[in-house]
């Protein structure tokens, strides 16, 4: 499963404000119950937080990758959001986060989760990929640049 195939406008956003770990994991939470439809957004809030309960998601360099999983659906999605500001997530090399690409996975889809985190780190540790994210100011032109990234990743 590649990100591509998951992420949806309606779930990409940009220059989002937040000052917080937890905001941050709202606004997400938002977004995805949008796209899920069947699955309450504290319950996807609650997927998510018992995940960083185990150890924060934050990768470095200012990414994240928060991801849960879905219990009673087939369905996965991403979200994919950017801050106006920096903030602590608690990542493991104590840098600010401001890029976040959340996933939420079936419960029984654990083979498939491991490959799309693979793909989405894989994409995200272009530097080249990362700049143009931060320089994006726009929904549809940050969809549109993550979709063209990775198949040219793909590609690679």
């Amino acid at each position: 499963m590649q990100l591509t195939e998951i992420l949806t406008i309606s779930c990409t956003s940009c220059d989002v404000k937040v000052t917080s770990k937890k905001r941050i994991l709202e606004r997400i939470c938002q977004l995805a119950a949008n796209q899920v439809g069947d699955i309450e957004q504290d319950e996807l809030l609650e997927s998510l937080l018992n995940r960083e309960k185990m150890g924060s998601t934050g990768i470095g360099n200012g990414i994240a990758i928060p991801h849960g999983r879905l219990p009673n659906t087939s369905k996965a999605v991403a979200v994919l959001v950017t801050t106006e500001q920096a903030i602590d997530f608690d990542a493991i090399d104590n840098r600010n986060v401001d890029i976040f690409i959340a996933l939420f996975v079936p419960e029984n889809s654990c083979k498939e989760h491991l490959t799309t985190l693979q793909s989405i780190a894989k994409l995200f540790s272009d530097k080249k990929v990362i700049k143009q994210v931060r320089r994006c100011h726009d929904n549809q032109a940050l969809y549109n640049l993550i979709q063209q990234a990775s198949h040219t990743i793909d590609a690679i």
